[in-house]
């Protein structure tokens, strides 16, 4: 069995917003950047993260990133400019 949960996330530019909770087994991300304007980032960062620190990974405009989740672990974003919206589908498995 897994429980698929979808939802949509409207983040800031200055604070990092979680998008996805942690799980005590692994689990399947989607994430969709649903801005249609070039250099519109989604950045994936640490809780702490802003603007003016985020150096890591990001998704471009209009992009989709796929990705799996280690028990436990969290996944936040950042977005330049702020407002964007992060489209999360998140595949669990049922323990």
């Amino acid at each position: 069995m897994m429980t698929i949960i979808n939802r949509q996330v409207t983040l800031s530019n200055t604070v990092a917003t979680q998008i996805v909770g942690a799980d005590n087994m692994p689990h399947d991300i989607i994430l969709h950047n649903s801005s249609k304007s070039s250099n519109n980032y989604i950045w994936i960062a640490g809780s702490s993260a802003t603007a003016g620190t985020v150096t890591g990974m990001h998704i471009d405009d209009s992009d989709t990133l796929y990705m799996t989740l280690r028990p436990h672990d969290e996944l936040w974003a950042i977005s330049t400019p702020s407002g964007l919206i992060v489209h999360v589908t998140d595949i669990r498995r049922n323990d």
